[in-house]
């Protein structure tokens, strides 16, 4: 496989600069990180104002474009926006520190003292749709965990994320670490990003943050090691020992709270044995609740009208709406292979009473995140204690689940003797 360290261009000479900043901050104490974190949200704050301008540019485009409003509001910024992006830095600062810790250690027989760290990963590609505040805070998490990071978002957000950049890098450097520990990748074609995946040997890791397209591209074109954030196919199953009012209260909120993230509802499974008393009562609230039923028969017989037939195209979908796929099980081993055939591992919930039940689901289920009588809608770092993430991995190499602080490390061997040969 070829290295791109001897090749020059644009984007690699940017991940080249990167590679050097790595280097610098890699030795750095928290105490000079957390100050670069602290200064870029004083800066962002005292940046307002042109930052606002700067996406008033990108809104105006959009708009021109006949961009769906729904996607111009997650571009948009306003000064409440950024001065809650400047607090979410705050939040970052008074995370833990990963770097230096002891995963595991001991002394040998031999004597030798054998030690476990915590490193950076090194140096961070981040490829990235719409939301300009993602800028931000992947910036952030790269920098406290030690790791510079090369950004590119998407090109309706370029003005935005240029001109954040400009604010990041001016109080990166104002705090004495280098500037180019946080860079843009220049330019706005495709070009740019197939670039960036095939810096094999300047970049240490790529994570895309986006849909589906654009998660499979980078996965199957990039020649530098990815860290997939996957999409959420997420299901409920309600298993025939239930309590019928948790029930409801938990599909609700995994499917209706927030429908357009990765950790929302989009397939109920309901155990046969409880579907006559159940299905109607569902039905009613997601009705209430804004949610279209996409079911099977059985489900379409309890809602006359008001359920729409499924297909396998609504098993396999990942809906990010008001919409839900919908149906009946003979018990909780065909719930399971329902989902194998149909999940993106990314979270899956059981709704019972039975802890034999609870106990075989969380076995047999492979996903990041199995949730027992509990919403779907908290597998999120926040949520775990984690602070702030950088995504949701579904791959199973090195970060499964919410990705905090910890894994934007990787870990070396210190091993200390006096004198020992082998």
């Amino acid at each position: 496989m070829t290295s791109s360290a001897s090749q020059s261009s644009p984007v690699l000479d940017t991940a080249r600069r990167a590679k050097e900043a790595a280097a610098v901050l890699a030795p750095l104490p928290r105490t000079a990180r957390d100050g670069a974190l602290l200064a870029i949200a004083d800066a962002l704050v005292a940046q307002t104002d042109a930052l606002v301008a700067a996406n008033a540019q990108d809104i105006e485009k959009a708009r021109a474009a006949g961009t769906a409003e729904s996607i111009v509001d997650r571009l948009t910024l306003t000064p409440e926006r950024i001065a809650a992006i400047a607090d979410d830095v705050r939040k970052v600062v008074a995370l833990p520190d990963p770097v230096g810790e002891v995963v595991r250690g001991s002394t040998l027989p031999n004597g030798l003292d054998l030690r476990q760290v915590r490193v950076p990963l090194g140096v961070i590609g981040i490829i990235y749709e719409a939301r300009p505040n993602v800028t931000v805070d992947a910036a952030a998490l790269c920098l406290k965990s030690g790791n510079a990071v090369l950004l590119r978002g998407s090109s309706s957000a370029y003005a935005s994320n240029s001109a954040l950049v400009e604010v990041l890098r001016g109080a990166v450097e104002s705090a004495g670490l280098p500037a180019d520990a946080v860079q843009l990748v220049p330019g706005e074609s495709r070009d740019s990003v197939r670039e960036l995946m095939r810096a094999r040997g300047l970049v240490d890791v790529l994570i895309p943050r986006g849909g589906a397209a654009l998660i499979r591209t980078v996965v199957e074109e990039s020649t530098v090691p990815v860290i997939e954030t996957g999409t959420g196919n997420c299901h409920v199953y309600v298993d025939e020992a239930a309590d019928l009012d948790m029930a409801i209260d938990i599909l609700v909120n995994s499917k209706a709270q927030r429908p357009s993230v990765c950790n929302a509802a989009e397939t109920v499974l309901v155990h046969a044995g409880i579907a006559e008393k159940f299905l109607p009562r569902a039905l009613e609230a997601l009705t209430q609740a804004g949610v279209v039923v996409h079911g099977d028969a059985a489900w379409q017989q309890a809602g006359p009208g008001l359920v729409a037939p499924a297909t396998d195209e609504d098993w396999a979908t990942e809906y990010l709406s008001y919409d839900i796929a919908a149906a009946v099980v003979p018990d909780l081993d065909a719930a399971v292979a329902h989902i194998r055939r149909w999940t993106s591992g990314h979270t899956e919930a059981i709704v019972t009473g039975s802890q034999a039940a609870a106990r075989r689901f969380t076995q047999l289920v492979d996903s990041t995140t199995v949730a027992v009588n509990a919403s779907t809608r908290f597998t999120d770092g926040g949520q775990f204690g984690f602070g702030a993430e950088i995504g949701i991995s579904t791959q199973k190499l090195h970060a499964r689940g919410p990705m905090g602080l910890p894994e934007l490390t990787s870990t070396k061997y210190i091993v200390t003797g006096d004198g020992h040969t082998r």
